[in-house]
């Protein structure tokens, strides 16, 4: 049942996707195996998310490691005297500006 359930992030169409999982769910909810049907379950409940990811093809990853960035920033600091200051580290940090002096 996992290996099947890999096919459904080939799917391009919504409704094909939808299809697939609702005979997937089907399967597993059928089967004796609680470990499996609480993982359906759980799929259940956010296969809206799951189906805009197919449509879209976008995640939040960039986001989450900007994030991470931010929060090593913060950490390796220890605590900065005003916000402006921490504003600014993050703007340096990850502003991706090239520092170098410009010749000619």
């Amino acid at each position: 049942m996992k290996e099947s359930l890999r096919r459904l992030w080939d799917y391009t169409y919504v409704g094909a996707a939808r299809t697939f999982f609702r005979r997937w769910y089907g399967w597993a909810m059928r089967s004796r195996l609680e470990p499996m049907k609480k993982v359906a379950r759980m799929l259940q409940r956010h296969l809206e998310n799951i189906l805009t990811y197919l449509k879209h093809r976008i995640t939040n990853a960039v986001t989450e490691g900007l994030n991470a960035k931010i929060q090593w920033i913060k950490y390796s600091a220890r605590g900065y005297r005003d916000r402006e200051a921490f504003k600014m580290a993050i703007y340096f940090h990850c502003g991706g500006l090239d520092l170098e002096p410009r010749v000619g």
